[in-house]
């Protein structure tokens, strides 16, 4: 696979980059190998410090990094700026909390013996990681196994090249040691000889669900323990009690920020019949707010999408939307022979489970709208679905959203907030959207020997 940094706004090239050779990869492996083994002797503590490094090196140096979000993948420079800030703020919290994660912990006597547990390191993990979120993705496998004692790959996607490269010089000017992170230009075959290697014991993906599939199998085949973050359908729930006004403020960030690349965006809002045509009317207004433009002008509302054939695919698919029986009720379909990856926002309504599209994640500013009768309707419409990542609830009464949330087959619903992940609380899917858990201290458990110890006195 090619690896080029293209403007999406403009479709200028700025740079391209050749695939590792197999020198690069075994020195990778060999060094990543070595930091592992160095680690045993180490305690948490020196990698909390070199953590704490890397979080300054991003804070100090924010508008370079947040400059590359904007030129390889069009994020909007506010945008981009919260992305580095978000970096931060995963790299801090492990860095603060990390030992105490790994810390060893007793557990009650069995059969008249002592036992307790130690987390400890198990070698490289390989992190496949996506384009939208091209730092904090990252950061999310990394400050954690960090912290652990492992080393990390990282196979970031084609059209990032420069951000995967800023991270790793990031933790070279950080002072990490030589094999803890190392970025590699790697094609898809390059991947499952990585993947193969008895030093790597781990691979973490967020990506497409085609995508985990592919790198879940490689996993299985070689036994290597595996994460995957994979794509959603979320819904956005709004009750007839919600705060009208807020919610569809929220519900536009929701299907809009990141030009709505991003897996757990709002896609498809059910609204309680009662307040329908009063939450679609001023949606219509909110989304008219947001205009396109270059994401580098602090003035642009919308940024493009992350490249011309991510254009062309959004626009496809919604083609197939509307010919499976959709009704488009606001924006219509852009023109892909226009310069840029620009995408205009549209809600459609009318997809019905035999539209051919029904499951489909629509990668891109492009929403469905459902008027729903009661919580059962809602139930069924969010759970008839193969993917299960997000949510958000808005109304009232919170005890009826968190009856109504705990309904909802996801691995998390926000309420009267959108859907958003935080480094203290665990986030992942089920069903399509994948397994494992990133964040908080499940994300520092997932590639660690979890090692049990009994003994008696």
């Amino acid at each position: 696979m090619s690896y080029q940094a293209v403007n999406p706004f403009n479709e200028t090239l700025i740079n391209e980059f050749s695939n590792a050779s197999t020198t690069d990869i075994e020195n990778a492996l060999t060094n990543g190998h070595e930091f592992y083994l160095a680690s045993k002797s180490q305690t948490p503590n020196q990698r909390e410090q070199l953590l704490t490094q890397l979080a300054d090196e991003f804070e100090n140096n924010s508008e370079h990094y947040a400059k590359l979000l904007s030129t390889n993948m069009g994020k909007l420079i506010g945008q981009a700026r919260t992305e580095v800030k978000n970096n931060v703020a995963i790299a801090r919290y492990y860095a603060k909390h990390g030992a105490e994660f790994i810390k060893p912990k007793t557990f009650p006597s069995v059969d008249k013996s002592n036992a307790y547990v130690l987390y400890q390191a198990t070698g490289i993990v390989l992190a496949v990681e996506p384009w939208n979120f091209p730092y904090t993705q990252v950061m999310r496998v990394v400050a954690p196994n960090f912290i652990l004692g492992n080393a990390v790959i990282l196979k970031h996607a084609g059209i990032v090249p420069e951000c995967a490269q800023a991270f790793e010089e990031a933790c070279h000017n950080a002072g990490w040691p030589v094999g803890a992170f190392k970025n590699l230009f790697l094609d898809y075959d390059q991947v499952d000889a990585v993947i193969a290697d008895p030093r790597v014991q781990g691979v973490a993906l967020t990506g497409s669900d085609g995508a985990g599939r592919t790198v879940a199998a490689s996993a299985g085949k070689y036994l290597k323990q595996s994460s995957m973050e994979l794509g959603g359908t979320d819904v956005f729930v709004v009750l007839a009690d919600a705060d009208i006004p807020r919610a569809v403020k929220e519900a536009a960030q929701a299907r809009l920020t990141n030009a709505g690349q991003v897996c757990t965006a709002g896609k498809r809002y059910l609204v309680a019949a009662d307040i329908y045509d009063e939450f679609l009317a001023q949606l219509k207004v909110e989304f008219a707010t947001y205009k396109l433009g270059d994401p580098l002008d602090e003035a642009t509302t919308l940024a493009p999408l992350s490249s011309k054939a991510a254009q062309k695919k959004l626009r496809e698919q919604t083609e197939q939307v509307i010919a499976g029986g959709a009704q488009v009720l606001y924006g219509e379909l852009t023109d892909t022979n226009q310069p840029g990856a620009g995408f205009t926002p549209m809600i459609l309504t009318g997809m019905t489970p035999d539209n051919p599209m029904y499951d489909t994640e629509l990668f891109g500013p492009v929403a469905q709208i459902y008027k729903v009768a009661d919580d059962d309707e809602i139930v069924a419409l969010a759970n008839n679905s193969e993917h299960g990542l997000g949510g958000a609830i808005y109304a009232t009464d919170i005890a009826h959203a968190r009856r109504l949330a705990s309904r909802i087959e996801t691995g998390q619903i926000s309420i009267n907030r959108r859907m958003a992940s935080h480094s203290e609380v665990p986030f992942g899917g089920i069903k399509d959207s994948g397994y494992g858990r990133e964040l908080s201290h499940y994300g520092i458990e997932v590639f660690a020997n979890v090692k049990a110890i009994t003994y008696n006195d």
